[in-house]
């Protein structure tokens, strides 16, 4: 649940902040820059909770443990993947850019919200009470479409 909320506010701040203002729009750019920035993010948190955990042990230990605290951050970098492929259709098809970002903060609202239902069922709450939660947390996704718009 951390990775993929954590991978949709990402894709969601940066589709904002790579709006292109008054410069030429580049949807392709933009979805390489979203993709490379979840995976170093994805490494970065990796290393940072194994450098976090030292254990004793052999170096080939060492190794499988930093490897395996790398691969526990796939979903962060999973749930980029929405945006990247809404930007990639952007590209191919020559849509213009404000409603292809307007379009991706909202999938990206709707999947946090998703995400948070998801996660206050899996922790026992009851269904409406989920709900509650998933739009709470999609309060954040509105957050920074709202940002986004008073910024531009």
């Amino acid at each position: 649940m951390f990775g993929g909320v954590y991978g949709t506010v990402l894709a969601s701040a940066l589709l904002a902040g790579l709006h292109s203002e008054g410069e030429t729009y580049t949807p392709l750019y933009d979805a390489l820059w979203i993709m490379v920035t979840a995976l170093a993010s994805g490494l970065v948190h990796g290393y940072a909770h194994h450098m976090a955990s030292h254990h004793p042990g052999s170096e080939s230990v060492r190794w499988r443990r930093l490897f395996v605290a790398l691969g526990q951050e796939w979903p962060l970098v999973t749930a980029v993947v929405p945006t990247v492929l809404l930007l990639l259709l952007a590209g191919a098809a020559d849509w213009p850019e404000p409603p292809v970002t307007a379009a991706g903060l909202t999938l990206n609202t709707l999947l946090l919200g998703a995400w948070g239902t998801l996660a206050a069922l899996k922790a026992g709450y009851r269904r409406r009470s989920a709900t509650l939660v998933g739009v709470a947390d999609a309060a954040i996704g509105m957050a920074i479409a709202g940002a986004n718009a008073l910024i531009k």
